[in-house]
């Protein structure tokens, strides 16, 4: 049975080992309260090591998941030293708090029930009907009918803010192209003599801080479905459009994301909505405009959960939300673009 507890077989996926294993593709095709698709809008953050599992040890502790207090709450986490973090590490006496949001309690298309409603049996670790249950970072522990946080001990049990028992899809799409002159030329850092690559961003509504746009993925969704409808919604304000304007704005979407693409990342994010039962997991994809014709043909506007868009240069000056510099520093080193000034900073000490 997929969904037996499985004792000591764990993943252990390090940032820096999901980050050598990108791979290149080509594509056929919030709120607080309400965490559905506002994945960035409540923030997470990468480890240099993310399933931690096994160990507990202090540089492989998750860090977000056990902030307090939970967002959109005043709920306090039991405390979590970073040696107790692991599973592994026996802690009799842990009492963690129970909490799961009002709004996820009510039933939402995109929540679960509780464990205990009799007519709820989640085939975890497996695809359950059009909702997957699988973690891209492998088999997780089930205890006494609950999944377990692979990352390790939080504090917290319930579901607080997610819908979901165990993981949380979710996916974040990093449109590219390259900076140009009037006459189209691709124009160059003088210091590193290498072209500047822009990404679009966008300014959430509710933490003020300028992100990457994503979602989570809808029940029977394809993530490339996810990354597109995301984008289109954020950066775009196709939830606006007249069915005339969505027509032609789906006709550039398809071109756009039928692109050579970068699968940047894939796995756990320690995200401070995290529980022992449920968590946060992400695809970040990089999309590239070669040319930047298609999206010459795509006026950006904010929608949704953003509040601002824009076209933004890369570089290692960029302030963005939670570890999404990381993702853009990863998208720059790939795309052979400019990082930095500083001829000593190596995009491979990510």
């Amino acid at each position: 049975m997929a969904g037996r507890v499985l004792g000591t077989t764990l993943a252990t996926v390090s940032f820096s080992v999901a980050l050598a294993s990108v791979t290149v593709k080509s594509s056929g095709s919030c709120s607080i309260p309400a965490c559905r698709n506002s994945f960035l809008s409540c923030g997470f953050h990468l480890n240099s090591n993310i399933m931690s599992g096994s160990n507990g040890s202090k540089e492989n502790s998750h860090n977000k998941a056990r902030t307090s207090p939970y967002p959109g709450s005043k709920v306090q986490r039991s405390q979590v030293p970073n040696e107790k973090v692991g599973w592994l590490v026996e802690w009799q006496d842990y009492n963690p708090v129970e909490y799961t949001a009002v709004s996820v309690l009510a039933g939402p298309r995109w929540a679960d029930p509780e464990i205990s409603e009799s007519n709820f049996s989640p085939k975890f670790n497996e695809k359950d009907g059009h909702i997957e249950r699988k973690s891209q970072n492998g088999l997780y522990e089930i205890q006494s009918g609950r999944p377990r946080n692979p990352a390790g001990r939080t504090g917290l049990i319930g579901r607080g803010l997610l819908g979901r028992w165990g993981p949380n899809h979710a996916a974040d799409p990093i449109i590219t192209r390259w900076k140009r002159d009037r006459s189209g030329n691709k124009i160059t850092n003088p210091i590193s003599g290498k072209n500047i690559l822009q990404f679009v961003a966008i300014k959430r509504k509710d933490c003020g801080e300028w992100a990457l746009p994503g979602g989570m993925v809808d029940p029977g969704e394809k993530i490339s479905a996810t990354l597109k409808r995301e984008f289109g919604e954020e950066a775009l304000n196709s939830l606006q459009k007249s069915s005339a304007e969505k027509r032609e704005l789906e006709e550039q979407l398809h071109k756009l994301f039928s692109q050579e693409h970068l699968v940047i990342y894939k796995g756990y994010v320690d995200d401070p909505r995290n529980t022992d039962n449920a968590w946060i997991e992400t695809e970040a994809v990089n999309y590239h405009d070669e040319t930047g014709e298609i999206m010459d043909n795509l006026t950006l506007e904010a929608g949704d959960d953003a509040g601002k868009v824009k076209w933004v240069d890369i570089s290692d000056k960029l302030k963005l939300y939670a570890s999404h510099s990381e993702f853009i520093k990863l998208v720059a080193e790939k795309r052979d673009a400019h990082w930095s000034e500083d001829s000593e900073t190596d995009c491979h000490g990510l």
